[in-house]
């Protein structure tokens, strides 16, 4: 089997963010504005007053300070509470291919690569912004790129999951270079009006250049991959195109994004731990031999227990390091985003571990092996 190497990545981010100060503003205005426009409801017990937010409670239950969003007006206006996007005409790129673009061209240039290099785009992510034409397929035109291209989403986990569907492909002799895209554009699946989720999503988009292994190239080499799921309703999203046939029809809100997010820090954590154990046990390796841990950026609880439960000890802020406070949960670019932002300072042949996790449930573990040319 042909080694294989990640070469580079890029990030792409919208040029606006929301503080969780401007969120909380929001959120209680229209909580305020609610609990007034059902004064009476409320005083004869019909109904339960909202509760306000507050930044303590996002912090403490999250990690979270801020989020990146295409649209912040529409995220902050209590009138609507969502982005605003403008429909765009067929023959425009999508939104979703507009964002991964930019960051599979950030990864092409900084490994010095040409579209004609690429043999094929495999775009991943928690949701698509429509059924078909693929979105992969879309980028790849807009780039050049011959070959072919795809999409797949296994929630949080698609980053990972996409990234080893391209390790297999070039191992087997399939492709030699794939790009791998994805492109989280979650802020519209959230329901700002909710309490327990308004703060958690965050927009991005993400990309690796996968390649077979060149050894006298800086990268990084593909050593293990592993995969793991389970089925769960605690994370789940029901929106989807039959939701316009069902009788009767659904809520508007009934098609965001819930979570029972006890259950799930409970559940996952431990699996997450386990396997990533079991993994290194497998490729007889070390917590110790890890220089560090990207992973998944969803809940800084989650991360703290599983870095703790896989190193054994109390590890470092740089042995497990966490972008949720600028970025938020940007689901299955978490920890593509994490390890972009926190692949310098390895040596060639020290070791790290990209892992997600997410809704399915989806664990998705790939160990990693710094080349220094």
């Amino acid at each position: 089997m042909t080694g294989v190497t990640i070469r580079s990545s890029g990030l792409w981010t919208p040029p606006e963010s929301v503080s969780n100060e401007e969120l909380v503003a929001c959120f209680n205005a229209w909580v305020e504005q609610w609990n007034a426009d059902n004064a009476d409801a409320i005083a004869a017990g019909q109904i339960e007053a909202k509760a306000p937010s507050s930044t303590g409670f996002i912090e403490k239950a999250s990690g979270i300070k801020s989020r990146y969003t295409i649209d912040k007006a529409g995220v902050l206006d209590i009138m609507r509470m969502r982005p605003e996007v403008r429909r765009r005409s067929d023959g425009e790129v999508s939104i979703m291919a507009e964002a991964g673009i930019a960051a599979a061209k950030q990864a092409l240039a900084a490994a010095d690569r040409d579209p004609k290099d690429i043999d094929g785009v495999i775009c991943s992510a928690t949701t698509m912004q429509r059924t078909y034409p693929c979105i992969a397929i879309e980028i790849q035109d807009a780039l050049g790129i011959e070959g072919f291209g795809y999409d797949m989403s296994v929630a949080c986990s698609s980053g990972t999951f996409g990234l080893i569907n391209a390790v297999n492909a070039i191992a087997t002799g399939q492709a030699r270079s794939i790009l791998l895209v994805t492109p989280e554009i979650t802020t519209p699946q959230l329901n700002f009006r909710d309490r327990d989720s308004h703060f958690i999503f965050g927009d991005v988009a993400v990309a690796l250049l996968i390649e077979r292994d060149n050894r006298d190239q800086d990268g990084w080499a593909i050593l293990n991959t592993k995969m793991k799921t389970a089925y769960s309703n605690n994370i789940r999203s029901n929106f989807g195109f039959l939701n316009a046939s069902e009788t009767p029809e659904p809520e508007f809100e009934d098609r965001y994004f819930t979570q029972e997010g006890r259950k799930v820090f409970k559940e996952v954590c431990p699996m997450v731990a386990d396997l990533i154990r079991s993994q290194l046990e497998e490729n007889q390796l070390a917590a110790n031999d890890l220089k560090r841990l990207w992973l998944h950026q969803a809940n800084i609880n989650m991360n703290l227990m599983i870095a703790r439960k896989v190193y054994d000890r109390d590890f470092t802020p740089d042995e497990a390091p966490v972008i949720l406070d600028e970025f938020a949960n940007t689901a299955g670019a978490g920890s593509l985003v994490a390890f972009h932002r926190h692949s310098d300072g390895f040596s060639d042949g020290e070791k790290g571990l990209l892992c997600s996790f997410g809704a399915g449930y989806s664990i998705g573990s790939v160990i990693l092996e710094k080349r220094a040319a």
